[in-house]
């Protein structure tokens, strides 16, 4: 699905990415559609990568619009069973600066 490992997917939060709070794709951060998800430009570290899933995508985008990333993700209508492995992108896309925490 995406990036960096995370070892817990619970609501604790992985590292510095907290499921629990709110985020939002980094106005840093571009999104193109593709037919297999998105590309991801980042101008202010000018790395390109994709989101490799339409579902992802929506999460991504869905962030801002609600409370916490468990919201986005239900929101979404990801099945439970895929949870744990969006929520391991999510810290991933967190910690490349694709998303960010909002206040």
């Amino acid at each position: 699905m995406s990036t960096k490992s995370a070892e817990s997917a619970g609501a604790a939060g992985v590292g510095d990415f907290d499921p629990g709070a709110p985020y939002r794709c980094s106005p840093q951060v571009s999104l193109r559609p593709e037919p297999f998800g998105a590309l991801v430009y980042h101008f202010g570290t000018r790395k390109l990568s994709f989101l490799k899933t339409l579902p992802l995508v929506e999460v991504v985008k869905g962030l801002e619009d609600h409370p916490d990333v468990h919201s986005a993700i239900e929101a979404a209508g990801v099945e439970e069973a895929q949870r744990p492995a969006y929520l391991k992108a999510l810290a991933g896309l967190a910690a490349s600066g694709t998303i960010e925490a909002r206040q």
